[in-house]
């Protein structure tokens, strides 16, 4: 039986493994979907090695980008972007400890193809980022090819940057996109948002959060109660996961 799988930590509630464990019931595929908790990305190898029919690996928070010292090559947009989230495991079929493995970034092609509908050019030209990791990466590339200006927002300082203590109403009536790809508002932590000043936006923004369980995070009811187009990243991790099931088995 094949074997398919996400490294990360923690994970206590995967969007990959169900979604996977569905498809394989449904369509009569011979293969399993295990979530691979792992504290220390070295721990990859033993992965590997002690699971002689994995044949591809999600990769999510947080070695996204610690992953990549460990794949023998990248796939273009992946080199590019300079995160992975999908690894395709090649083996020597004489000999299953020795292996290749490449990297793909398809959260790229799941925001791009989630987000593209909702923007209006005459309306939506900038967007903040919110965070700066493995995530993110992946949608400013996105953003770069929509040819939408963007500038990250931060708890520090930095170029291209804004701090969130920075916002003030002029920025946030500049930039008409908003997009949370911080993991803040996850469930347990239903509770919490990032620190935006909320009461300046308007029917005319976009809050997009990369969150998706719960559907509607604080940060979306937020934007909601201002009139705002909100989404969640449900059907990004959809378009993602199909295009990761691609990649593995072609």
């Amino acid at each position: 039986m094949d074997t398919y799988g996400l490294i990360g930590f923690p994970l206590k509630h995967s969007f990959s493994a169900r979604f996977f464990t569905e498809k394989f019931k449904k369509e009569n595929i011979d293969a399993e979907y295990l979530n691979f908790e792992i504290e220390d990305i070295l721990q990859i190898r033993e992965v590997i090695l002690s699971n002689p029919h994995l044949k591809g690996l999600n990769v999510t928070i947080p070695y996204k980008e610690q992953v990549i010292p460990f794949l023998d090559e990248l796939s273009p947009e992946a080199e590019k972007i300079g995160a992975v989230n999908v690894i395709k495991i090649n083996r020597n079929q004489n000999d299953r400890q020795d292996y290749y493995l490449k990297g793909y970034n398809t959260d790229y092609t799941g925001f791009k193809k989630s987000i593209e509908t909702l923007i209006k050019s005459d309306i939506h030209e900038k967007a903040l980022v919110l965070g700066t990791g493995g995530a993110s990466k992946a949608v400013v590339q996105a953003l770069n090819d929509l040819g939408i200006e963007w500038k990250h927002v931060s708890r520090t300082t930095g170029e291209n940057k804004f701090t969130y203590e920075e916002l003030t109403p002029e920025i946030i009536n500049d930039y008409r996109i908003i997009i949370n790809a911080t993991p803040v508002g996850t469930f347990p932590n239903i509770h919490e948002c990032p620190k935006i000043p909320y009461q300046y936006l308007t029917p005319h923004h976009i809050l997009y959060d990369l969150v998706y369980n719960p559907s509607e995070t604080l940060f979306l009811k937020k934007g909601k109660a201002q009139g705002s187009t909100v989404k969640n990243g449900e059907e990004m991790l959809l378009l993602q996961a199909l295009e990761a099931w691609k990649i593995w088995t072609t």
